[in-house]
């Protein structure tokens, strides 16, 4: 009996689809900013198109940027595990940046290390669009709202 609710627990329970249309609902202002590669059992992929707004002097992505992609891929990945709930919100994220990022979209790859009741722990490799090697990396906790 508890395989079968484990087997449960590692269902996505947002499609792509299902995903982009919640962010686009939940999130208008960011409309067209983020497309979700792939969604797995506590893993997302997103791709984040960058702006000129989003680039600082010297030719690279802003971290403020960096930080939005890490940041909305982690609410993307646990939002995957438990379901639409516009609520859910960053408690922590600690971000280390680790080499200047190409001028060009993002990638992050998000994974939920930890999916318990009320918090969601994980973290996100961040890359520029064609780098082999990771950008920054961060950690997040979430809280998640009580089901009312």
């Amino acid at each position: 009996m508890q395989q079968e609710v484990w087997e449960d627990v590692m269902i996505p329970k947002m499609s792509i689809k299902d995903m982009e249309a919640f962010v686009d609902e939940v999130f208008p202002q960011v409309m067209g900013t983020f497309h979700v590669l792939d969604i797995a059992p506590y893993r997302v992929k997103i791709r984040m198109r960058i702006r000129d707004d989003d680039l600082r002097p010297g030719g690279t992505v802003s971290g403020p940027a960096m930080f939005t992609a890490v940041d909305c891929a982690f609410y993307m990945a646990t939002l995957a595990m438990i379901g639409p709930q516009a609520l859910t919100v960053t408690t922590n994220c600690s971000i280390d940046f680790m080499r200047k990022p190409a001028l060009g979209h993002l990638i992050a790859e998000a994974r939920v290390l930890k999916l318990g009741k009320v918090l969601s722990v994980g973290d996100v490799m961040l890359y520029s669009e064609g780098m082999d090697e990771p950008v920054a990396h961060a950690n997040l906790t979430y809280s998640i709202p009580k089901s009312r």
